[in-house]
């Protein structure tokens, strides 16, 4: 069999290496030069051992590039520590997850590109043990369908464990591990998100989302079919990937499972999206990200290997006849992905604007909810993982003059709704949570979602219905949060709660830094260079606290010595016990160094609630949509005033 992915191009590619692709060529060899520097460890760690599989094909590729005698002596000292291990994995399902995809992938390849170089006895080790390992995968696969990652399809162990299997298929000829994966990828790509969005957060997007794209493009390459246009997901992920970034594109909004903020990029994948939907953008963020940001995403990443051993994919997918399109030019700056219920928005696309992300959707999203229903009644397989998932249906992440103000918890082991921007109820927040998958086992009706949604005229407006979410012995029966942005970036929040019972409800604000509470009762929220008006609006009667919110987390049970911690600033105001109680608050995005002074006032209305700002009002109606204000009289859900002109909803 001809070389895996490069065959017909090897010629092409030394062509450009002092040319079209000469900055890739210096990120490969600059990571081969360092692998030089290290000693692969002669015993199997405790720790993951991913990593061997792409410095087994960036040394590699390197040498098929360059036929420098160096390269292919510091590959096979690579591949030969990864060939002694008896086992692939050691801390979790030895030979059976991350560790092996992750190796038959990376080694697959090298055996594909070197076999012919190798000297016989060391070609014939490889093979050897490429052909156990993917063995055990595949055997392991085939005994667990129907539960953990070998049907669980929108999950990134299921991705890597695959695409390894499928590229052990090809190097060997192995056509029965290549057909099951391809069986599982085309489940796959038919019930992914149509619009590009990962519930699994960003950090697992930029993980596993690239061995989507290795997939598809070694399907490509070996068999000729073409599934860059099968399903939707992939031609629209991106742009959902985009309005995940924070102001100034080196950190990222950290919904989900995110180690960190700066763990989001991966420049190889942007360069293949780039190429494959003559992207613009992604050819634009990938720039960005390789010139600005590509060190800081290497060193202060948690997830690992981490974008520098991406370096012979940035190689190999790089087109450089796809020209760089700024999205400040081409994209708007509020979208909606309803599959997993986000609204975001921001006031431009400059470094300082400030920038809105809300959610609400059932675990997995809407589409993986009622997939894994199906599969759950017709066949009796639990294919929904959703753990990276968090409870935060109707929180929100504010952003700023460069700096976080309302923030998520990140990555969390024991994941619980009082960890967001979220409402309790006495003090608890949802039913089965306090565990890894809070969605595991729930009942299929417990779905939040998110309504009433508008994205456009520089406004964003939404409401998210949460109360189902609870203990149902708590008797609620409202927990509708409706937030608007202005277009002067200002955010308007509406919490309407009900429940059979007096309860306590309790409105939670995580922030970086400690909130300073002023002698007027007014809420700085301060970050560096950012700061936030908070003003509390209704109620009158509420109390305000602060505390400290500690959060723990082991990312990755391949590395159980691995702790990440964090102290989330809590601000919590609380009603008193009440049936029917509502929260109005306003939040006045400013620079720290130079604050603009809060304007908004509550407005007394007839029927619906107001906040007047000045030069912008925001009228609110989402469950009566009756609106009766001095001057505003109109039967909709809102009423949106900016600039002299009115959006109704």
């Amino acid at each position: 069999m001809e070389p895996l992915l490069i065959a017909g191009r090897l010629d092409a590619l030394r062509a450009g290496l002092g040319s079209t692709h000469a900055e890739q060529w210096r990120r490969l060899h600059e990571q081969c030069d360092w692998y030089r520097g290290q000693t692969p460890p002669a015993e199997h760690p405790t720790a993951s051992i991913t990593y061997l599989g792409p410095a087994a094909a960036n040394l590699a590729l390197a040498y098929r590039l360059t036929g420098q005698r160096g390269y292919l002596d510091e590959a096979w000292r690579w591949i030969s520590t990864a060939v002694s291990y008896p086992h692939w994995g050691k801390a979790k399902l030895p030979d059976h997850d991350l560790d092996a995809g992750w190796l038959l992938h990376g080694l697959s390849l090298a055996y594909s590109w070197l076999r012919d170089d190798l000297p016989p006895e060391r070609a014939e080790a490889l093979r050897d043990k490429l052909i156990l390992q993917g063995r055990r995968l595949h055997d392991f696969a085939v005994e667990t369908e129907g539960s953990w990652w070998s049907s669980s399809y929108w999950q990134n162990h299921n991705w890597i464990c695959y695409t390894g299997l499928a590229t052990a298929g090809y190097a060997l000829d192995r056509p029965e591990w290549a057909r099951r994966a391809k069986a599982n990828m085309a489940d796959v790509l038919d019930l992914m998100p149509a619009d590009g969005s990962d519930s699994e957060g960003v950090v697992y997007w930029r993980y596993g989302v690239p061995w989507l794209a290795a997939y598809v493009d070694l399907l490509q390459h070996v068999e000729g079919d073409d599934w860059w246009h099968r399903g939707s997901f992939l031609r629209n992920t991106f742009d959902w990937r985009l309005h995940q970034c924070a102001p100034g594109f080196e950190e990222n909004v950290d919904h989900g499972d995110c180690h960190d903020r700066r763990s989001g990029h991966s420049v190889a994948l942007y360069y293949k999206l780039a190429s494959a939907y003559r992207c613009g953008e992604a050819q634009w963020l990938a720039r960005t990200v390789a010139r600005r940001h590509f060190w800081r995403e290497a060193y202060a990443s948690g997830v690992k290997p981490g974008v520098m051993p991406e370096a012979y994919y940035e190689l190999l997918w790089y087109d450089p006849g796809v020209p760089a399109l700024d999205p400040a030019a081409t994209k708007p700056t509020t979208a909606f992905f309803p599959d997993l219920g986000q609204v975001t928005a921001r006031t431009s696309w400059a470094d300082d604007a400030t920038y809105v992300s809300f959610k609400a959707a059932p675990g997995g999203g809407h589409g993986a909810w009622e997939a894994a229903e199906r599969f759950r009644r017709d066949r009796g397989w639990e294919t929904l993982n959703a753990g990276h998932h968090h409870p935060d249906a109707g929180s929100f992440v504010l952003v700023s003059h460069g700096a976080f103000l309302a923030v998520d918890e990140g990555y969390s082991n024991r994941k619980r709704a009082g960890d967001h921007n979220l409402v309790l109820v006495d003090g608890q927040g949802w039913a089965g949570e306090g565990r890894y998958h809070v969605y595991k086992e729930l009942p299929y009706e417990r779905q939040p979602r998110m309504r009433d949604v508008h994205t456009g005229d520089g406004w964003v407006h939404a409401t998210a219905e949460s109360a189902l979410m609870f203990d149902p012995s708590l008797g609620v029966r409202r927990v509708d949060r409706t937030l608007v942005v202005t277009p002067a970036g200002r955010l308007v929040l509406l919490d309407l709660l009900a429940a059979e019972e007096p309860r306590e409800w309790t409105f939670l604000l995580h922030s970086d830094w400690p909130a300073t509470i002023g002698a007027d009762g007014r809420i700085a929220l301060r970050s560096g260079p950012a700061q936030g008006w908070l003003t509390r609006l209704a109620p009158d009667d509420a109390v305000l606290s602060e505390l400290d919110t500690p959060i723990e987390a082991n990312p990755t049970a391949s590395t159980p010595s691995l702790r990440m911690t964090k102290t989330l600033r809590t601000l919590r105001i609380s009603t008193p016990r009440t049936t029917r109680a509502h929260f109005l608050s306003a939040i006045e995005p400013t620079s720290a160094l130079d604050p603009a002074p809060p304007r908004a006032v509550a407005v007394d209305c007839a029927s619906g609630y107001g906040v007047d700002f000045g030069d912008e009002a925001v009228y609110l109606a989402p469950v009566s949509r009756r609106i009766a204000a001095p001057g505003v009289e109109a039967d909709a859900t809102a009423v949106l005033i900016s600039g002299g002109r009115t959006v109704r909803l």
